[in-house]
């Protein structure tokens, strides 16, 4: 890695459903909660603002529900995201209550960034938040978004969350350790540990969504979202949960892709 990540002060935090709810049909996974947000906390306590960009609403909504599996009906996902959405935030507010952190919910479509004013006003509430020592929690609003203006997985929100608050860095903690030449799953697929020119990737080497089946993006929107960020002059690393700690204290783990 070429660049110390312990020096980045505004950082976006994307996690995926699989690191929150483990294997489809599962309810939220309180010990991965828990470990993101001592994360989060120890950042706090260290004076950066944060900025949590959660996908797991939908998963989170399954169980509920007597759903095994992510449905693709989009007005059951909706049904699902709107049962999780409420787990989620009570389980991420009763994390923090531990380090008396203040959380606030933040529900985003894309028709609100492709509307300048709309814009504005995002920017604004997540900056004056950060003023306020909240630790915002961003997420697609899964149950009134339409099948045309879904994200994957968040990946790109996240991206473009980043890029608008102008963060030091985008961190996208998957079920998986980093970038691989193949599917890691390949016998000899061997780690990426940097990328200087993502547009340089072959994405024919990546796999689909998250092994745990939860999840809606892969490592080909975790590729884009590298893009967006890496073209606004800002880092991205991506790692696991049990690694992101090591990774933003600037330890090498995972795959950094070098800012234009």
């Amino acid at each position: 890695m070429s660049v110390d990540l312990s020096k980045c002060q505004k950082i976006v935090i994307k996690v995926g459903s699989s690191t929150l709810t483990g294997n489809a049909g599962a309810n939220l996974d309180p010990k991965a909660i828990d470990q993101l947000v001592d994360v989060v906390a120890k950042l706090k306590a260290d004076g950066k603002e944060v900025i949590i960009v959660s996908s797991g609403a939908i998963a989170a909504g399954l169980s509920p529900l007597g759903l095994a599996n992510r449905p693709s009906d989009l007005t059951l996902q909706q049904a699902a995201a709107s049962v999780g959405q409420g787990l989620l935030m009570a389980r991420y507010t009763e994390s923090f209550n531990r380090f008396k952190i203040t959380t606030s919910q933040l529900l985003i479509t894309i028709d609100d960034i492709n509307r300048a004013t709309h814009v504005e006003n995002i920017k604004g509430v997540l900056e004056s938040l950060l003023k306020l020592g909240v630790v915002p929690i961003v997420n697609e609003n899964d149950t009134v978004g339409t099948e045309e203006i879904r994200y994957g997985d968040n990946d790109g929100l996240a991206a473009l969350v980043t890029t608008l608050i102008r963060a030091d860095l985008l961190v996208l903690v998957t079920d998986i350790d980093g970038l691989y030449d193949a599917d890691p799953s390949t016998p000899g697929a061997k780690q990426i540990n940097t990328v200087s020119d993502v547009t340089t990737l072959d994405k024919a080497t990546f796999g689909g969504a998250g092994g745990a089946g939860v999840g809606s993006g892969g490592m080909v929107t975790k590729v884009q979202a590298a893009k967006v960020v890496t073209a606004a002059g800002i880092g991205m690393l991506l790692t696991k949960l049990p690694d992101l700690s090591a990774g933003l204290n600037g330890e090498k783990v995972g795959t950094y892709f070098i800012p234009n």
